[in-house]
């Protein structure tokens, strides 16, 4: 998809919402001037002069979900996503605040502005972009279903009558429902509680992004990946407030800017290569330039 059609596309999605306030933590002090459609809300945004004149930025990212986002034994944030952030950051000339967020919980951060961007293993839904505004894309992803090798699930079939541990507000959740509403699904809020559960035995198998499971795997002997590619193949990128167009054709120019120094490929290869080895092949996951 090329980025004007993309851009389009996206736009159709905003022409009637309202954007929302000015970040409650960590933001400018000045309210941001942009609104995003004539609704009856006062409420409002900060636009990237704001974020500038404040000298910080808010980021929410994951802090369980390795390699992508996570904290290390230091406190400091680490991962795939990260790494993009402290880009985007240092090209901008601010600080960053992290917000850590699960995965029900991104989308309730930007509408109620408490963080300017959301980079966390986000992967763009029709019902997402209803309510947050998506930038051109960095990754491709698929679901994946991780299980015990002495049990292990390599077909949807096999989860009759068991019981498929996911996440809250992850696309395993909605596509487990509406296409698979017979298999009983036993759902967590954060993602080291269903990977606990896994481990303990309270649940057959787990879902989530293919790329997230091979990474677990691969780290915890005894569990395979028995399916690595179902349902549809998505993508993943950077989300803002509704509306916010400045922060988002920057995020946009700074895509198709960084595919000119392959950019994701070495975030590839510092964060997720270690993870994956030979497993993986980086063609297969990584989007340069916003082109799919």
């Amino acid at each position: 998809m090329d980025n004007l059609s993309r851009r389009s596309f996206m736009k159709l999605f905003g022409a009637s919402v309202a954007t929302m306030g000015l970040v409650a933590c960590g933001g400018s002090s000045d309210a941001g001037k942009e609104t995003g459609s004539s609704d009856a809300s006062d409420a409002k945004f900060r636009s990237l002069d704001d974020i500038k004149s404040s000298g910080k930025i808010i980021i929410g990212v994951f802090s369980d979900k390795a390699p992508f986002g996570y904290v290390d034994d230091s406190g400091t944030y680490q991962g795939y996503d990260v790494v993009f952030a402290n880009r985007l950051v240092q090209d901008l000339g601010v600080d960053v605040d992290w917000v850590a967020t699960d995965p029900a919980n991104r989308v309730p951060l930007l509408e109620s502005n408490k963080v300017d961007i959301v980079l966390a293993n986000f992967t763009v839904t029709d019902e997402r972009a209803e309510k947050v505004d998506f930038s051109l894309p960095y990754m491709k992803v698929q679901l994946g279903v991780v299980s015990p090798e002495s049990a292990l699930v390599t077909s949807v079939d096999d989860l009759a009558d068991k019981t498929l541990i996911v996440v809250k507000g992850t696309t395993a959740e909605t596509y487990f429902e509406q296409d698979y509403p017979e298999i009983e699904l036993q759902k967590y809020d954060q993602y080291a509680d269903a990977y606990n559960a896994l481990l303990d035995g309270r649940g057959d198998a787990f879902s989530t992004d293919n790329t997230e499971v091979l990474a677990w795997a691969k780290e915890n002997p005894g569990f395979s990946v028995g399916i690595d590619a179902l349902g549809n193949e998505d993508t993943i990128a950077a989300a803002v407030v509704k509306g916010n167009e400045t922060l988002l054709d920057f995020i946009d120019d700074e895509i198709i800017a960084l595919g000119k120094e392959q950019f994701f490929h070495k975030d590839y290869e510092q964060t997720l290569a270690p993870v994956y080895g030979d497993e993986a092949d980086p063609d297969n996951l990584v989007v340069e330039g916003g082109q799919l």
